[in-house]
């Protein structure tokens, strides 16, 4: 797995929006705090387009932006501004070449689990899924999950830990880490983009989904094999799930508990990886250990 140069002082970050659109005041404060790292930013014309679309512009202008920006040496890293839905309607048009020669950060998570899973399986090149723009918002700039950005970009290995859940499976696994959205994921299976995870540490999480649906899109992983041959499987957030009137009988963490009890590999759930502030950097394609203890547990990068 190549990993992209880390980021040094002065390197100019783009900030796009390749899905959702995103107003631009809501990433001004992104802006300067990235500026105030010591980066240079330049700020793609889909922030803040006058798109009257669910979508930061059309097909087209998204991604001809996202193309420039992967194209131009002196991008060092592309910060996508949020993620909403939109990448895979452009993914299969754009053209890594350039990108192959000079690998740079592609930043984001939800929807841009599209671009984590394509460049992953086509290119073997590490990105970082992580909180975009808005996470700065509010103060956010200051907490651990942002900052989190910061230190993955320029070079500091990650360690981090969290609470043992009583669901955890123990033991120890050290492999390449894969993942991100799971409606991404199971949506891309049978795709130039689908994840293969044999022998990888896979992680997953969720956000306004109905608890039946979560199971549908679990079992479509289960059915094609992406969960059999796994080193370890982390369970992040699963935010905002609704139910049906008529309960559909689980909560989200049970029914994967319920899903994967036939595996031996270790399993942590509620790791902080989630659509809400708790979304701790993670580089797609690194190599970490994962340590599940009835103590602890402990996610080092390698």
């Amino acid at each position: 797995m190549k990993i992209p140069p880390y980021l040094q002082q002065g390197d100019i970050i783009g900030i796009t929006c390749p899905a959702g659109y995103m107003p631009l005041e809501k990433a001004e404060t992104c802006i300067h705090v990235l500026q105030q790292w010591g980066y240079e930013v330049l700020v793609g014309k889909t922030l803040g387009s006058k798109s009257k679309t669910y979508f930061s512009g059309t097909d087209e202008e998204r991604l001809n932006e996202f193309q420039a920006m992967l194209d131009a040496p002196e991008v060092k890293a592309i910060l996508c501004g949020r993620g909403g839905y939109g990448v895979g309607r452009i993914i299969d048009q754009l053209d890594f070449t350039a990108f192959k020669k000079n690998p740079k950060w592609i930043i984001g998570f939800s929807d841009i689990t599209v671009f984590h899973a394509h460049i992953n399986r086509n290119y073997k090149i590490a990105t970082l899924h992580s909180s975009m723009a808005s996470a700065f918002n509010g103060g956010g700039y200051k907490n651990k999950y942002v900052q989190s950005i910061k230190a993955a970009v320029e070079g500091i290995k990650a360690d981090y830990s969290c609470k043992t859940h009583k669901l955890n499976h123990t033991g120890t696994a050290t492999a390449e880490l894969v993942g991100g959205n799971l409606a991404l994921i199971a949506h891309l299976i049978g795709t130039k983009s689908d994840y293969q995870t044999k022998g990888k540490i896979l992680f997953i999480e969720d956000v306004g989904e109905q608890h039946y649906n979560v199971d549908r899109m679990l079992h479509q992983l289960k059915r094609s094999g992406k969960l059999d041959a796994l080193a370890g499987l982390i369970i992040g957030g699963f935010t905002d799930m609704q139910d049906t009137e008529r309960p559909f009988g689980k909560k989200v963490y049970d029914l994967i508990h319920e899903l994967i009890s036939e595996y031996k590999y270790p399993v942590c759930f509620g790791f902080p990886v989630s659509h809400d502030k708790e979304n701790l950097a993670l580089k797609v394609g690194a190599t970490y250990q994962l340590q599940i203890t009835h103590e602890q547990v402990r996610l080092r990068e390698k």
